[in-house]
């Protein structure tokens, strides 16, 4: 390990230690009205809990120096929701627990202060209270953000949501009225750890809504091509009438792994391309395809990965060549900033994209989702509009990182064309 990674890793391991002290002061307080028993015991998990991550994370850190030449993170992803699960109540103790220190040092001041005011028995008492009072609301509190992570480490990221979205235009010729088309996104087979059920399961889900067309655009693995061999199967049994299509993501491109040989990630990525191709899925490289029904055309568009913030493989410009004549397009592009860069400047109808994943965290309040993605994402989630002009973020069907998703389902998207 480098001394810059030793520091930063030392700097973020204080600051774990300073959270656990300061959290379980927080529990204390809240617990001092409760036996002595009861005391021993909490702390007694506590802090077994608290060390076990701890040096769960410096044995990772040592033992896996080169997290970028893995092909299995799972057990990586599962530490870090792990870490998660317990990091996010104790910063709830530890605000609620500052708002009792800090009630206390004010009141215990103004008392010092005020001439003729004596700091009596009961006065005290009563910032003790009080201060008691938001050490067991924090603790109460606290249940919530851990419900929540655990219910998105186990449930949440097996249950998808099927988010049926009419786009209307009145470029779409007649024969498309009612083209079904379903998109997924984002399937980062590699964080399943050779578990089949999720992705079946998902796969079923499209399969039973009938798609007339299948598009993925993007992030198939995490890194590397063999991450995808065993759901080949699954994915190739998935039908639709009018053919199933998809692009690369930034992930697919294995740059976030090291190589020390440039020749085997190309070969990299060349196994990966030909894995789309055994799964059934015809892969657009910056290159379209015409579609036809019952004499009508439209365009199907597939770039390579394009983003503001990330690689910039994909060539719009060949991508678009020889579609202007269709009189509706459909572009895939991994990246949603891609379309105010560059693809609504083309006049593309429609683009679908991923990459988001809406964070994997959401929080539903009077009916409008927020999530983390918008910070950093001015479209992120949803269908857009500007003018004639719309883009679709599917929310993402795997993960990445933190192995679960809180009020962010996976998604499988059921796009239905309409003429407005």
């Amino acid at each position: 390990m480098s001394s810059r990674g030793l520091l930063n890793f030392s700097l973020v391991l204080a600051i774990l230690v300073l959270i656990d002290l300061y959290a379980w002061k927080g529990i204390n307080t809240a617990l001092a009205n409760h036996s002595q028993v009861i005391r021993r015991l909490v702390r007694l998990l506590y802090w077994s809990i608290s060390i076990g991550i701890l040096v769960s994370l410096a044995w990772t850190l040592i033992t896996m120096q080169d997290m970028r030449t893995r092909r299995d993170h799972s057990y990586v992803f599962s530490l870090i929701g792990i870490t998660f699960l317990f990091l996010l109540p104790k910063l709830i103790i530890v605000i609620f627990h500052g708002l009792d220190d800090l009630l206390h040092l004010v009141r215990l001041v103004w008392f010092k202060l005020m001439p003729g005011e004596p700091v009596g028995d009961a006065a005290i008492g009563e910032v003790i209270g009080r201060a008691r009072f938001l050490s067991q609301l924090g603790l109460v509190l606290s249940s919530l953000p851990f419900a929540g992570v655990l219910y998105g480490m186990t449930k949440g990221r097996r249950t998808f949501n099927v988010a049926r979205m009419p786009v209307l235009s009145p470029k779409l010729p007649a024969a498309f009225e009612g083209l079904r088309v379903v998109q997924i996104s984002d399937l980062h087979l590699g964080s399943y750890g050779g578990d089949l059920s999720i992705v079946r399961h998902g796969l079923e889900l499209i399969q039973a809504e009938d798609p007339d067309l299948i598009v993925f655009t993007g992030d198939l693995v995490n890194d590397f091509a063999d991450e995808a061999e065993p759901f080949i199967d699954l994915m190739r049994a998935l039908k639709a009438p009018m053919g199933k299509f998809s692009i690369l993501g930034n992930h697919d491109y294995s740059d976030y792994a090291r190589w020390d040989d440039p020749a085997a990630k190309a070969a990299n990525l060349e196994r990966l391309k030909a894995i789309h191709g055994e799964m059934g899925f015809t892969l657009l490289l910056d290159e379209h395809r015409s579609l036809e029904r019952n004499g009508d055309r439209i365009g199907l568009l597939g770039v390579q990965n394009w983003g503001v913030r990330f690689q910039q493989y994909g060539d719009l410009a060949r991508t678009v060549q020889g579609t202007e004549g269709l009189p509706y397009r459909i572009l895939l592009s991994h990246d949603p900033t891609h379309w105010d860069a560059q693809v609504r400047a083309t006049g593309i109808d429609l683009m679908l994209s991923g990459h988001t994943h809406g964070a994997q965290f959401g929080v539903k309040v009077g009916g409008t989702t927020y999530s983390p993605a918008q910070w950093v994402y001015k479209q992120w989630a949803g269908l857009y509009r500007e003018g004639a002009q719309q883009l679709y973020v599917n929310r993402g069907f795997g993960f990445i990182g933190f192995p679960g998703r809180v009020g962010m389902p996976p998604e499988i998207t059921v796009l239905e064309l309409r003429r407005a």
